[in-house]
């Protein structure tokens, strides 16, 4: 079947003039009255007798037989033509159907059922209305069709050629669009040939069917002047006006600024209205933007394509108890007809009747099960909505609901790259707040006129609760001196036996006085290595050692042998021996990645039972700071018992890294212990982000001593001793209250219990830091003898586990 396709643009009259018609087409009768004659007149039934009295009328009007040139004629016998037209409409379909009988190959009437007449011709007969294509496919589509008939009623040729026809028109009482889809019969005309009919070879015939699209060919084939049209097409209409509209608000949906955009939103509300029928119902949408509700309506000024910057902003608590919360919670659309008899009205519907509306329904927008907003129509009529409306509705919500989460979507891009912008990486607990600053300024800025987010408001969260834990290499800094000074050694002991082989092979006293060098170099690094010292030995090395191997590889084979082991324990990125060293970063390398991964995985266990800030850092060793307090969570979904949770969990999380260092000891390139250190402060605190330096930090000079703490705590020895507080295999708890001391035992105790510890606990005073007095610590063994962990599971999951199995 060959469909041609309408254009798509803005819609063209179908009263626009088309090209000349190349065809003779004669307006006739005469079909219809074969028609009777021969299908209805015959008959001997009562039919047959009114269609005998009918023709016998015709019979005596014999210029209705002949072609019709003037409509007058027509006119004239109006009460006749009807008679004739009932063998083409059924009186019942002449009460309230759409059809009519045409000029042929014209867009003019000469017979048309009143519903026809009303809405889809004018006055003179010819048809109103928008096609969704130009003039000059239409004269195409014409011209095709006049071709298919010739081929069929001459050739018996079916090229079935169809042309999918919606004419759009407006209706005179409501001022709205209705679609119309137009279905054309042909059943009426007749094709004469003039003279000898052209003859179709096979070649014609396939010429036809490949040029359907070039008129030129086909009036080469089959020249119009060979053909005369005559009789008369009738149409019938069929309502489309649901399905056209659904489909073009589809349509305009798809585009990203459909609800954000004056002209685009305007559109929408008047489809809605041609889809209702409704000419003075109007379009209202909301966004659900945190505690912000984002409201689009008609009127609304659209000036910067955005959802945030165009609408009006509410607060989600002005909405309570209102309509909207009301369908917002039975998730269905809700309707009222009529808002001055709807009993408990809030300030919203007093808003909207002081506005002139009566009747309202409120749709709830869902998208993949979240609610993201409402769509709203008003109308000044009581009960102009009602429920009659629900199927409607529910076909059009989830195209409303994508377009709506489109716009927010774009919003957030746009929120996220000021943060990008201003803050880097945000930890997600925290995010919204920062959103919502992002928000506030495009709120300040478009209060201003501007359409760009302004400066950021300050970012605090108060009376906070700080957490901070250690898990620090134990003399990290001295085993990495030992490998560098180890390294150095074997550097000069190579280059040494160097020299003492082409002395031997030469005897020159300057190569044994530079040897002499290299062993008194030698002699100073095992007795002490200072800063400085390595490059000065490395430059050494370079300019007076290793510059003569090319010249002294000549001096045979026992040189030759001594130089290649030299070059072949240089680490060709370092350009030195890197042996220790090498073993050393390895060793830290693994430690540190033992110690995060396992503490990313208790982290995401411990952000499940209570969301909190969580802040990590690689050293040598790993420690983090966490902050958690309602202020920092969105719904203020935060209790002491949470506080007390991750405390526990924090001192839990300390035995097991300490018994993920000792399973990985085996594995280290070289010997390398851990020790836990956990600071308790059980005083709020308050953290403000510091935009230039992209992080938080505490705020006030009073919390800066917190800071000051976590920066010397790792370094605190025990009162009247030269004992690191700090020990590998115990965890140490720094606290300044008896009271945190008092919880810490309790946690400690439970902790024996479950096995993770083990031993007496030490209560110990520690020496004054510097800024810091008064601190004092418990310390408690590790207990690594014990099967109490399981590789892959969170501490809290084995928590819950064991908790279970203790009360069976």
């Amino acid at each position: 079947m060959n469909e041609l396709k309408a254009t798509s643009g803005v819609p063209t009259s179908i009263s626009a003039k088309l090209d000349e018609f190349p065809f003779r087409a004669e307006f006739s009768l005469a079909p219809l009255i074969r028609y009777w004659e021969r299908d209805l007149g015959a008959d001997d039934c009562l039919l047959g007798t009114v269609a005998r009295t009918i023709l016998e009328q015709v019979r005596r009007t014999p210029e209705l037989a002949r072609p019709v040139a003037d409509l007058d004629v027509v006119r004239a016998h109006e009460d006749l033509i009807e008679c004739l037209m009932v063998a083409v409409f059924s009186p019942t379909f002449q009460e309230d159907g759409y059809g009519a009988a045409l000029l042929p190959f014209r867009l003019q009437t000469f017979f048309a059922t009143p519903a026809f007449k009303r809405i889809l011709s004018d006055r003179d007969g010819f048809l109103v209305g928008r096609v969704d294509a130009d003039a000059s496919l239409l004269a195409h589509v014409r011209l095709l069709h006049t071709y298919s008939l010739i081929l069929q009623r001459v050739y018996g040729i079916d090229l079935g050629v169809e042309f999918p026809w919606v004419s759009i028109v407006t209706d005179p009482e409501t001022g709205l669009d209705r679609h119309f889809k137009l279905l054309l019969d042909r059943r009426f005309l007749e094709v004469d040939v003039v003279g000898e009919a052209p003859v179709l070879t096979a070649e014609a015939r396939q010429r036809l069917r490949s040029h359907m699209g070039d008129p030129a060919a086909l009036m080469t084939i089959l020249p119009p002047e060979k053909f005369v049209i005559r009789g008369f097409s009738v149409i019938r209409a069929i309502e489309v006006t649901e399905q056209e509209v659904l489909s073009s608000i589809q349509r305009d949906l798809i585009d990203k600024e459909s609800v954000v955009s004056g002209e685009r939103f305007r559109a929408l509300q008047q489809k809605l209205r041609a889809l209702l029928r409704l000419p003075e119902m109007e379009l209202g949408l909301a966004a659900i933007e945190g505690d912000r509700v984002l409201l689009l309506n008609f009127g609304s000024r659209f000036e910067h394509s955005c959802i945030f910057a165009d609408s009006t902003h509410r607060r989600l608590g002005d909405f309570a108890g209102s309509i909207y919360e009301r369908a917002s919670l039975e998730r269905r659309p809700l309707f009222i007809e009529d808002l001055e008899a709807y009993p408990g009205r809030t300030a919203t519907e007093e808003t909207m009747l002081a506005a002139g509306y009566r009747s309202v329904v409120v749709a709830p927008l869902v998208y993949q099960d979240e609610m993201i907003g409402s769509l709203k129509l008003v109308s000044p009529k009581p009960g102009a909505l009602n429920v009659a409306y629900t199927p409607h509705l529910l076909q059009i919500l989830p195209l409303f609901a994508v377009a709506v989460r489109r716009s927010m979507d774009e919003l957030n891009n746009r929120v996220q790259a000021v943060i990008k912008e201003k803050c880097t990486a945000i930890h997600p607990v925290v995010e919204w707040r920062f959103r919502r600053a992002v928000l506030n300024s495009l709120e300040r800025s478009e209060g201003d006129g501007e359409a760009g987010a302004g400066e950021m408001e300050p970012i605090v969260f108060r009376d906070v609760y700080p957490l901070y834990a250690l898990s620090d290499i134990r003399g990290s800094s001295t085993h990495r001196a030992w490998a560098i000074q180890a390294d150095l050694l074997a550097q000069l002991g190579l280059a040494r036996d160097v020299l003492q082989a082409a002395f031997r092979a030469r005897p020159m006293p300057i190569l044994d006085q530079l040897r002499h060098r290299v062993e008194t170099h030698a002699d100073a690094v095992e007795v002490s290595l200072r800063t400085g010292d390595e490059a000065g030995l490395f430059a050494f090395l370079r300019t007076e050692v290793e510059s003569l191997f090319d010249h002294l590889e000549g001096y045979g084979p026992d040189v030759r042998g001594r130089i290649e082991a030299y070059r072949a324990a240089i680490d060709p990125q370092l350009g030195a021996v890197a042996t220790k060293r090498r073993g050393f970063d390895e060793s830290v390398t693994l430690l540190n990645e033992t110690i995060s991964s396992y503490l990313d995985m208790e982290e995401r266990a411990a952000q499940d039972v209570c969301p909190h800030y969580f802040e990590k850092q690689r050293t040598d060793g790993v420690d983090y700071s966490i902050y958690a307090g309602a202020a920092l969570l969105e719904d203020d979904g935060f209790t002491p018992l949470h506080l007390k949770n991750l405390r526990l969990w924090q001192l839990m999380v300390a035995c097991g890294v300490a018994v993920r260092a000792e399973r990985v000891k085996p594995r280290l390139p070289e010997p390398l212990d851990i020790t836990s250190l956990i600071l308790v402060q059980h005083a709020p605190l308050a953290i403000r982000f510091r935009f230039d330096e992209k992080r938080f930090d505490v705020d006030g000079a009073y919390h800066v001593r917190y800071e000051i703490m976590k920066k010397r705590i790792d370094k605190a020895v025990v009162r009247g001793t030269t004992e690191r507080l700090t020990q590998p295999g115990k965890i140490a708890i720094v606290y300044s209250q008896a009271g945190e001391a008092a919880e810490y035992r309790d946690y400690i105790a439970y902790l024996q219990s479950l096995g993770y510890l083990s031993g007496d606990v030490e209560s110990l005073e520690l020496d004054e830091l510097q800024g810091v007095l008064g601190l004092r610590a418990l310390r408690v063994a590790v207990n690594f003898g014990s099967a109490w962990m399981d590789a892959g599971t969170s501490l809290i999951d084995a928590a819950v586990r064991s908790g279970l199995t203790s009360s069976r």
